[in-house]
């Protein structure tokens, strides 16, 4: 019998927008997100099980690349590889965006189409990401990627999961990444390198702010407890957290200082 959570969605509707992102392989699409129709899918189904197509161009591993140290960032190559990890970072990103407005059709539509707009950030910060590694010689695909966010993500079953995952786990990881990387960028003298990781910092605030108020919206609470129960299992709050972590801007997102100081503290048990 036929699914209909594996079929395209009609035409012209926010769902097909989502999908048409997704299905494509071509790099120089995934570069390019145009505004979302305004229409939606009546009584869509969900369609969890829809993935990301790889250009060829792509070649993705399983292995972990360490992340280069201070000095090393002297080198130009490995500034290159680290922010080309980071471009990949925005792909998963705004692919997971157009994942959950499929995979949540009972969600608000108002929800819905912040997750399209979130999407159409990431793509942009992804072009912006690919102007530097140009600048330095280098176009997207020239090192391995791995995609680790959909590798996990999808477990999340509803989208106060999602929104725990991503805006106030990973994305909110980010505010912490992106000044650390701002400075040591700085300190090596990539002014312009330091400049991008500092805009897309303050970029990623209102992602968060979005995360944060929906979990509210739908959880009544945003304490830590009720943040690491909605955590897709396997994940924990060790991967989303920098050290240091950035305070100000997580309390620019909404976050309460009390949330701030258990996740600075938290360690596995």
């Amino acid at each position: 019998m036929d699914d209909p959570g594996t079929r395209p969605p009609p035409r012209d509707t926010l769902e097909s927008w989502a999908w048409g992102y997704l299905r494509t392989s071509e790099l120089a699409s995934k570069f390019d997100l145009a505004q979302p129709p305004p229409d939606l899918e009546e009584a869509a189904p969900a369609r969890r099980d829809v993935r990301p197509a790889r250009s060829e161009r792509l070649i993705t591993s399983g292995a972990r690349a360490k992340t280069p140290g201070s000095e090393a960032l002297r080198n130009p190559l490995r500034r290159a590889q680290l922010v080309h990890t980071f471009l990949h970072h925005e792909l998963q990103a705004a692919e997971l965006m157009c994942w959950a407005i499929l995979a949540y059709p009972e969600s608000p539509p108002n929800f819905r189409r912040g997750l399209a707009k979130i999407a159409r950030d990431e793509v942009r910060h992804m072009a912006m990401y690919g102007d530097y590694l140009a600048s330095l010689g280098y176009a997207f695909g020239d090192f391995p990627v791995r995609d680790w966010f959909w590798e996990r993500v999808p477990a999340a079953p509803s989208p106060a999961h999602f929104v725990a995952t991503m805006g106030m786990g990973f994305e909110a990881g980010n505010l912490d990444h992106t000044l650390r990387f701002a400075d040591r960028f700085g300190k090596v003298g990539d002014e312009a390198g330091a400049k991008l990781h500092r805009t897309i910092f303050e970029e990623e605030i209102p992602h968060v702010r979005f995360g944060i108020t929906w979990f509210r919206t739908w959880t009544q609470s945003d304490d830590f407890a009720s943040w690491t129960r909605h955590l897709a299992a396997p994940l924990s709050p060790m991967v989303m957290r920098g050290r240091p972590i950035e305070h100000s801007g997580r309390l620019r997102a909404g976050m309460s200082q009390r949330f701030i100081d258990d996740l600075t503290v938290w360690e596995p048990v």
